[in-house]
């Protein structure tokens, strides 16, 4: 089960929101919804958390690019939702490397023929090259850090991190209210 909200940083404080993420495809759809929901460029929170197993936070400032904490790399890349976090930057790859086509899987099914190993070929990792995903945590583990969660507190962060990190913020009672 995974739990999505937004938080804006205003004049006033933080205002949540609770966001579905069913229509969000890319790192560049999940940003623009953040920012859509400070008109005022104002910095902006996307927590992401699938119960225990990771947790993700998305930082948009403005029209800067997207900063992005992963706690735990290899269980968010067997995530939907994690595969949009776990950009190749963020890994460390270059992205021209899975155009070679020596590296494409040719199973057959381009001429017609029924997959029947869809699902099975699912239930691994999601995103391709999974096996070189790091167990544990990637990203820019200052995220929060000019907000008063230190990169120590931020790393041992394990479960219901989005309330601990909405209680570092000044911001439970206002997360609460979408939760």
């Amino acid at each position: 089960m995974y739990f999505a909200a937004l938080l804006a940083r205003t004049e006033d404080g933080w205002e949540a929101s609770d966001t579905e993420l069913d229509d969000v495809e890319t790192l560049s759809d999940l940003a623009d919804l953040a920012r859509e929901a400070s008109p005022d460029e104002d910095t902006v929170l996307v927590l992401i958390e699938q119960e225990d197993a990771w947790f993700g936070v998305v930082r948009v400032d403005g029209e800067e690019d997207p900063r992005i904490y992963v706690s735990d790399a290899a269980a968010a890349a067997r995530s939907s939702y994690g595969e949009i976090l776990l950009t190749d930057e963020l890994l460390g790859r270059d992205p021209n490397d899975g155009d070679d086509l020596d590296a494409l899987d040719l199973d057959g099914t381009e001429d017609g023929e029924s997959d029947e190993d869809d699902d099975d070929a699912e239930d691994g990792a999601g995103i391709a090259g999974a096996a070189d995903v790091p167990h544990g945590p990637v990203g820019d583990a200052l995220i929060l850090d000019d907000l008063g969660v230190s990169e120590k507190q931020l790393r041992l962060m394990a479960t219901d991190a989005v309330t601990e990190i909405a209680e570092s913020l000044g911001a439970s009672e206002t997360l609460e209210t979408v939760r």
